[in-house]
């Protein structure tokens, strides 16, 4: 009984911190033998180029997210949640909605936020129409979509109306199909409000635990999307631009494999000037909403039950209200 405890305390004291700095440590001891490989392959130069652009965009975004979602933890009670938001889960998905545009950041950053939301007791279907809503309505996404897409002022209200479209569609949705049993149960080992933990107390621990557990899919999604990068041909959607119907599921599908940040993916789909705005409307909006990795960060997050089930769903939704959008602010096939 005496070995048990010993054996268990020595596995509590094995944090996923120290796994982390021996990690880093590995990886520096190894670097000078990891870049030898590296300079001897155009494709493995292309592919390390790939992911740390795709992971350093997003570590910033990151570390703000996990900054809300420990201030949530400490300062937002369910009490006070259910104080917010309205009673009825349908108007209280709009408000989720709306909400989004207070968050600057990118995808990365706001699914530790939403499983902290639901952690706090707000309905799954809110924390995810916030999820979806923030990375894509936010004033920052919108200020580089104008930039990126000079004297086309309706890219920026399309954008804004698909993505904020495919929030609140979601939400509903899954307000109405979701079940309990597809995500992981909340976490009860941040017991927040047990233990005469200070506020300080719990924002630190709560803002490490999500850091670390948030990382370390983002790394798993940004070597999944550099492994893609370099499987597709250059120069392929100049050959798309009078398949209307084409190019819009290859765009979308594009956004997917290509994961990138939401504060970048508008110059990128600006330089694709061989398509119509449309198909490069579907690619910002699906973007945020779904790519591999939003779905791996969604799986350590949420569960793989409930990832299986929620990407394919977002991304059929996403290129409908993109669509839409673009035939209501683009006039369709410009």
């Amino acid at each position: 009984m005496v070995d048990h405890r010993v054996r268990r305390s020595m596995r509590s004291r094995v944090s996923s911190t120290y796994v982390l700095v021996a990690v880093v440590c590995a990886g520096l001891i190894v670097q000078g033998w990891l870049a030898g490989i590296v300079d001897r392959h155009v494709r493995w130069q292309t592919a390390t180029t790939v992911f740390v652009g795709v992971f350093v965009q997003a570590v910033p975004f990151l570390v703000f997210g996990v900054l809300v979602s420990g201030g949530i933890a400490a300062f937002v009670s369910p009490a006070l949640l259910r104080k917010i938001l309205p009673r009825k889960e349908s108007a209280a998905i709009g408000v989720a909605g709306v909400a989004g545009m207070a968050l600057p950041g990118c995808e990365c950053g706001v699914v530790p936020v939403a499983r902290r939301l639901i952690d706090q007791g707000a309905p799954s279907s809110v924390a995810l129409a916030f999820l979806l809503s923030a990375p894509a309505t936010n004033p920052v996404v919108l200020v580089a979509t104008a930039v990126a897409f000079p004297g086309e002022p309706g890219m920026v209200g399309a954008r804004f109306s698909g993505s904020l479209a495919t929030a609140v569609v979601m939400g509903l949705l899954w307000s109405r199909i979701g079940r309990p049993a597809w995500m992981l149960p909340a976490v009860d080992r941040h017991d927040h409000c047990s233990g005469g933990r200070t506020k300080w107390e719990v924002f630190t621990e709560a803002a490490r635990h999500d850091l670390l557990q948030a990382s370390s899919f983002l790394v798993l999604g940004a070597a999944a999307a550099a492994a893609l990068h370099v499987l597709v041909p250059p120069g392929w959607y100049e050959q798309l631009g009078g398949r209307m119907v084409v190019a819009i599921v290859v765009m979308a599908l594009l956004a997917i494999v290509l994961a990138l940040c939401s504060e970048a993916d508008a110059f990128v789909a600006s330089s694709m000037s061989a398509l119509p705005l449309l198909p490069r409307l579907v690619f910002l909006v699906v973007g945020p909403a779904v790519d591999v990795k939003l779905f791996a960060m969604q799986a350590g997050s949420f569960g793989r039950r409930f990832a299986v089930r929620f990407a394919p769903l977002t991304f059929v939704v996403a290129i409908g209200c993109g669509t839409v959008a673009g035939y209501l602010f683009l006039g369709g096939a410009r």
